[in-house]
């Protein structure tokens, strides 16, 4: 069953008399409980393509898929519910709110949804304990080191149970051993949990760790090789 799909995706930006292509034509298929690196240079299109798919902006042309709701075809109200209810984001800046502990950023989601403040309160110390950050709950993000900021990022992008998780240089801000920690446990609710994961690198340390690798430059796939098979 796939997750999400982009048909023919293109993306133009324009600066004055110059048109920049960052995507050219792109089609890829999610698979549910996949774990894909789209990976390239700088300038190759795989921001572009994670912002795409997770409903954060539009394509000049083509199409994009989210379970079975084509994207095209939704309200702009319509595409923040389904963003909410189904797709996860970690971003390499984190993106907490500062003025909430680790535990009320991971309530957030859950709070929007309407799900009553106990609930979500249980639901994000479930999730915390499993990013191993419970004894950090009540601290704010200046409180805690850049991996445990991630690991709360990625709690907060998994507590909607999502079935697609989407990630965007999630280990660029990080040293070897907090980016290896942040693998590990991004790999571990991957096969856990069975949400599928995509997200953008250019970090070698997550290249070998994944099921398959998306090759992108100059806005097109060159590459697209599984290291793993389906299951």
């Amino acid at each position: 069953m796939k997750v999400a799909e982009a048909k023919s995706l293109s993306k133009s930006y324009h600066f004055g008399d110059v048109d920049v292509h960052a995507l050219r034509g792109v089609d890829i298929t999610i698979p549910e409980h996949e774990f894909v690196a789209v990976w390239g240079p700088s300038g190759s299109g795989k921001t572009t393509l994670c912002n795409l798919i997770g409903l954060l902006d539009d394509p000049t042309s083509g199409q994009v898929i989210i379970g079975d709701r084509e994207a095209a075809s939704l309200r702009d109200d319509e595409k923040s519910e389904l963003r909410n209810a189904s797709i996860g984001f970690v971003f390499q800046n984190f993106n907490l709110v500062p003025v909430l502990s680790a535990l009320e950023n991971v309530m957030l989601p859950l709070q929007i949804q309407g799900i009553s403040k106990a609930e979500a309160q249980e639901k994000a110390l479930r999730l915390l304990e499993e990013v191993e950050l419970k004894d950090r709950a009540h601290h704010r993000p200046q409180k805690l080191s850049g991996g445990q900021q991630q690991r709360v990022a990625i709690a907060r992008a998994l507590v909607t149970d999502p079935m697609l998780v989407i990630a965007d240089e999630p280990t660029a801000n990080l040293d070897t051993v907090n980016a290896n920690r942040i693998i590990d446990v991004m790999r571990k609710i991957n096969q856990s949990r069975g949400a599928a994961f995509i997200f953008s690198t250019h970090d070698d340390r997550l290249l070998d760790r994944v099921d398959r690798r998306v090759h992108l430059q100059d806005g097109e796939i060159i590459e697209d090789e599984r290291l793993q098979p389906l299951s």
